[in-house]
């Protein structure tokens, strides 16, 4: 089936539900929860449920206007007919930008558990065979990326869901042969209290773990060549809720009541390793290891994908060159996806030749990325309902709540983040920095997509199917 723009329905309703679910798994769950709960102690819980709470509402509102109109540009579509054409330009590119540096970090973290287990590879000849097998699933079909992240998200799925398992009876003493001594519910207030440093570390430990959410409209994106995209989305939408409730609230509940908070080890190896190491459970680093790689790959595959998704949509409305419209006769975007890539590389080489300058800009210039697309989708769907109920009331099959005043506190929320994160001077990643020079970067962005509008005279933009045509 082909759905007219040259993208292929080639993505099966188990696909979408697990790259949904995956989605909001990033490896930043696992990776960066450790620097969060030695930060906020037992009260990083509500450091997430906020966070948590934030997504919730941003993905209510983002499954309101792709429910209404399905499209593999998803926000940055919907941001260019509410708000206008520097928007939708702006927040595509600079979402893409943001999915291109992932795709370094991402390769660098997998190279890195890859190299330990066969040094006789070295790191960057690692990071260079994942790109390369990944770039060429998404080269053959989107059925093919799709299998390979069923599979990814399977099994990170089920790690997280026996992780919860194994150590709830654990806290409860009824684990047959588990070293329970240092674990149970009195984690969560004996050493120091519930919130050992304070409230204010609530707002610190947001910041640890904002970005550890991005992901989770990637299922918006994907939607747009699945068989039936408004009731992928609806469903995904409607899931959210539970989603982030078991896998990030439910795993980290089970982290600091399995060890206090202000073990030592939580830092050294990392929060769910050393959780699982308190019990005694045999080879835990390698069983953690192996799925914070299926984690990484997950989220290089989704990345290379999003990324190209997003060049594919700026292509046909006139924002790319037209080649990222078009596609083969798979309905693969293979110019999108081969200059996504290639940019990967780039940012590979730049974080082996030039960690602390060059690619410590990428990161930093990328940080706040997804603080700016959430608020891009706040301010869209505050226009995009009243058009929508114009035209065709009818697509409303989602609905935020409490329209529009959560919305407003939504935007007031982020704004406050944002606020806060420009507090955070410490170390070269910090929170100023990150805003920052992702701001400046957001800033010439929209100052080409300006200049851009202005040499074109103000003509309509291409009609958006021109340059979507199948080639062999």
């Amino acid at each position: 089936m082909n759905d007219g723009s040259g993208l292929q329905a080639g993505l099966k309703n188990r696909h979408l539900s697990m790259i949904a679910i995956g989605g909001v798994i990033g490896a930043g769950l696992f990776v960066g929860s450790s620097s969060g709960i030695a930060t906020a102690g037992p009260g990083i819980l509500l450091s997430y449920a906020l966070v948590g709470t934030l997504v919730v509402l941003v993905m209510r509102m983002l499954g309101e206007m792709s429910a209404a109109n399905p499209t593999s540009g998803s926000f940055s579509a919907h941001a260019d007919r509410a708000l206008g054409r520097w928007a939708g330009f702006s927040i595509g590119w600079l979402y893409w930008f943001f999915w291109v540096v992932v795709l370094a970090v991402e390769a660098t973290a997998g190279a890195k558990i890859l190299e330990g287990w066969i040094p006789a590879v070295p790191q960057w000849g690692w990071a260079l065979l994942v790109m390369v097998v990944l770039t060429a699933t998404n080269l053959v079909s989107v059925g093919s990326y799709g299998e390979f992240e069923f599979w990814f998200a399977g099994i990170k799925v089920v790690a997280i869901g026996a992780f919860i398992v194994i150590g709830a009876l654990a806290v409860f003493g009824v684990l047959p042969g588990a070293h329970t001594d240092k674990a149970g519910l009195g984690n969560l207030t004996d050493h120091g209290g519930f919130l050992p440093n304070g409230p204010g570390a609530i707002l610190t430990g947001v910041l640890l773990v904002v970005f550890s959410f991005m992901g989770s409209e990637i299922a918006t994106l994907a939607a747009g060549e699945s068989e039936d995209p408004q009731r992928a989305v609806t469903k995904s939408t409607n899931s959210i809720i539970w989603r982030i409730g078991v896998f990030y609230l439910g795993s980290i509940l089970v982290v600091v009541c399995l060890l206090p908070w202000n073990d030592p080890s939580i830092k050294e190896q990392g929060s769910y390793v050393a959780a699982l190491d308190s019990l005694g459970i045999a080879h835990a680093g390698q069983i953690m290891n192996f799925i914070v790689l299926t984690s990484v790959l997950s989220c290089l595959n989704s990345g290379l994908y999003t990324a190209s998704r997003m060049a594919f949509s700026l292509g046909g409305r006139g924002d790319a060159p037209a080649a990222f419209a078009r596609t083969t006769s798979r309905g693969v975007p293979m110019a999108a996806i081969i200059a996504s890539v290639v940019f990967g590389f780039v940012a590979v080489f730049f974080n082996y030749a030039y960690p602390d300058t060059v690619f410590l800009f990428l990161v930093n210039s990328s940080g706040a990325v997804a603080l700016f697309v959430w608020l891009v989708i706040c301010a869209s769907q505050l226009r995009m309902r009243r058009i929508i109920e114009r035209e065709s009331p009818e697509k409303l099959v989602v609905r935020m709540w409490l329209y529009p005043y959560l919305t407003w506190a939504t935007i007031a929320l982020i704004v406050f983040v944002l606020g806060y994160m420009l507090t955070d001077t410490e170390g070269e990643s910090s929170g100023r920095t990150t805003v920052l020079l992702s701001l400046l970067v957001a800033v010439a962005v929209v100052a080409v997509s300006v200049v851009k509008e202005r040499v074109r005279g103000g003509r309509p933009a291409a009609v958006a199917d021109a340059d979507k045509v199948s080639v062999g």
